[in-house]
């Protein structure tokens, strides 16, 4: 199972309703802060989900709207003294800006944290049993951009009554069985996995990508993703801005989710120029099950049953639209 819970929604700059681009990732022991856009830290305490094991911290890339938060972040857990160190994984040039952000906020003197930065490149990031991080390429303006995969991998599920028919004790060797090694019983009969587990079942997949500018090279990389969230920032009308400004339309976002087979589409990044409605009108017509995320909003990802929607936090309705500001400047 996978949550998602975002905590800024926004395009360039916040909004009333919308804060800058933050979310949170969680899985089993796992929490994965996605960006850090200013604001970010309140954000998480109105969430009510705490700064608790939130030392792992992933970059699409290196605009400031994407990880001015990380200042303010990192000095308040040097203060606090809550967590001994933060991981930010990024590009080298995001990584750049961050160090950078650090000395401003430090001065000369040391952190009263450890930072580690760690470049990445598409390809694994991490894993273990039964999860891995996958990263991949995204067209952003020319900047180092990426995308993030979380998948669940596939597993076998243990068929009881095979096990009881087989005379297989409850225990350790049952866990050995489930790991694909053979046992060997009390009365030395050998005992293999396939007796007694079932066809592999898949795991469930998210996929998260923050700023992009095309969409025709990531069919692959989103393929059958239980869900995918990615930006929306402009509407079609206003294509040719969202193309100088390397962003999606809410509809060429659809059109990835359609093409690529996936089970649910959720967009994030939104101008402050609209309405969650707008969005959706444009996007539902080619892609039906699709999402506007708005700050706070969790979703709940599990594989072969419906998704989950829901608030971490009492929130005010729905923002309006707002054209007195434009959205799409590079920081």
């Amino acid at each position: 199972m996978f949550e998602l819970i975002f905590l800024g929604t926004s395009a360039s700059a916040p909004s009333t309703q919308r804060g800058l681009p933050a979310a949170l990732l969680l899985h089993r022991e796992y929490r994965f802060l996605i960006d850090c856009g200013e604001g970010t830290q309140r954000q998480i305490l109105r969430s009510g989900v705490g700064f608790k094991r939130l030392d792992r911290i992933l970059l699409t890339h290196g605009h400031l709207d994407h990880i001015l938060g990380l200042g303010g972040l990192a000095s308040t857990f040097g203060r606090w003294e809550a967590i001994e160190g933060m991981e930010i994984y990024g590009g080298v040039w995001a990584l750049q800006r961050v160090r950078e952000l650090m000395r401003v906020v430090f001065g000369a003197g040391e952190a009263r944290i450890r930072i580690g930065y760690h470049p990445i490149a598409p390809g694994v990031l991490m894993e273990d049993d039964v999860f891995r991080v996958r990263v991949f390429a995204v067209d952003h303006r020319g900047t180092e951009a990426f995308g993030f995969s979380f998948e669940e991998k596939e597993r076998r599920p243990f068929l009881v009554d095979k096990a009881e028919a087989l005379g297989v004790p409850a225990g350790p060797i049952r866990r050995e069985l489930v790991s694909g090694r053979v046992v060997h019983l009390a009365d030395g009969r050998p005992i293999h996995p396939d007796e007694v587990l079932g066809p592999a079942i898949p795991g469930a997949r998210l996929v998260f990508i923050g700023d992009a500018g095309r969409v025709d090279d990531l069919v692959e990389q989103v393929a059958g993703a239980d869900l995918l969230a990615i930006e929306a920032t402009y509407t079609a009308e206003e294509q040719e801005v969202a193309a100088a400004f390397g962003h999606l339309t809410a509809s060429q976002a659809a059109w990835l989710a359609r093409e690529a087979g996936v089970k649910n589409l959720v967009l994030h990044h939104i101008s402050r120029r609209y309405t969650s409605r707008q969005i959706l009108d444009e996007a539902t017509p080619i892609f039906p099950d699709t999402h506007v995320a708005r700050d706070f909003d969790l979703f709940r990802v599990v594989k072969q049953r419906p998704l989950e929607r829901e608030d971490v936090r009492e929130r005010p309705g729905d923002e309006g639209g707002d054209r007195r500001h434009g959205d799409g400047v590079t920081q």
